[in-house]
Formats: C-alpha cells, sequence, structure tokens
C-alpha cells in the first residue's frame, strides 16, 4: 500500500503543534509533581497531580487524556519516522 506522502506531511504537520501542549503539559506536571514528592511538599502540590491527569477545573478529561496523549505521540512518532524513512530513501538514490 503506497503511503501519500503530501497527505502524510499535512497531518504531521497539523497535528504536531496541537499535540505539543498536552504532552508538555504532562511532562512538566509530572516532573514537577515528584520533585514535590522528593521535597516531601506533594500534598501542597496536588493541583498539579490533577493537571497531570487531565482535569482542569470543570473540564474533566481523566478517562480520555491519557489515551489521547499516548495515541497522539504514536501517531507523530510513526508519521515522523515514516517521512524520515522516505527522505533517507531518497537521499540514498542520489548518492549512487
Amino acid at each position: 500500500m503506497a503511503i501519500n506522502k503530501a497527505r502524510l506531511r499535512h497531518l504531521h504537520y497539523i497535528l504536531a503543534p496541537i499535540m505539543f501542549l498536552p504532552i508538555f503539559l504532562t511532562a512538566i506536571t509530572g516532573s514537577l509533581f515528584q520533585v514535590a514528592v522528593i521535597t516531601g511538599k506533594s500534598a501542597d502540590f496536588l493541583w498539579l497531580l490533577e493537571l497531570h491527569r487531565g482535569k482542569f477545573g470543570i473540564i474533566n478529561l481523566e478517562l480520555i487524556y491519557p489515551l489521547l496523549n499516548a495515541f497522539g505521540v504514536l501517531f507523530i512518532a510513526l508519521t515522523g519516522i515514516v517521512m524520515w524513512l522516505q527522505i533517507n530513501k531518497k537521499v540514498k538514490r542520489l548518492h549512487k
């Protein structure tokens, strides 16, 4: 099955910036909460854990937030790898 290169690039181009914020938020809040645990002040920073899990005030995405993050990371990684492999094939053909 041939992969439509233009469509793949377009999907990656559209989704990468959208996926950056939730992935970045998850990484930062998880890291900061671990620092709070290490310093023994985790009770004061439970709000970080709520953000990390996808609870944004009255908007509660705890059930789907991890799945959206996981599928987003996998999609961006797979499209990036496929595009990288296509570029590598082109470069190898040019050097022959």
